[in-house]
């Protein structure tokens, strides 16, 4: 990876971030976190991987509000980010923090079964540690 991939990366999960956080006023969108970001090398086209709070039904719509505003927040990207051309966006669900949380509880019930008494639980990291 170019060192240009990588601060065009940085700033577009701060960007994005912050765009819909700010910017977006679509009811579909629940608790969405920009995770992360992997730009192709020709800065054309940007995958931004976020993580949803929510069922899975709530997890879909707002994935689909953010893939179907997209084209507003590439836009504004490419002013902010002074480009030419602005990388094309999709959206893409971050199981990380899910599968990392499974893992913990999956820990925990292992260390019950073995320990019923005598050791205290797993302790979980915070979100911003995982």
């Amino acid at each position: 990876m170019t060192l240009r991939q990588e601060k065009v990366q940085e700033q577009l999960v701060h960007e994005i971030s912050d765009m819909i956080q700010k910017e977006l006023r679509d009811p579909r969108l629940g608790f969405v976190t920009v995770t992360g970001a992997d730009i192709s090398r020709d800065l054309r086209y940007a995958k931004v991987f976020v993580s949803i709070m929510g069922d899975d039904a709530a997890k879909k719509q707002s994935l689909k509000a953010l893939n179907g505003a997209s084209g507003k927040l590439r836009g504004e990207f490419g002013r902010r980010a002074r480009l030419r051309v602005a990388p094309e966006i999709t959206f893409h669900f971050d199981e990380g923090i899910a599968r990392g949380q499974r893992i913990f509880e999956l820990l925990n019930s292992i260390q019950h079964e073995l320990h019923p008494a005598t050791e205290a639980p797993v302790e979980t990291l915070p979100s911003s540690e995982i």
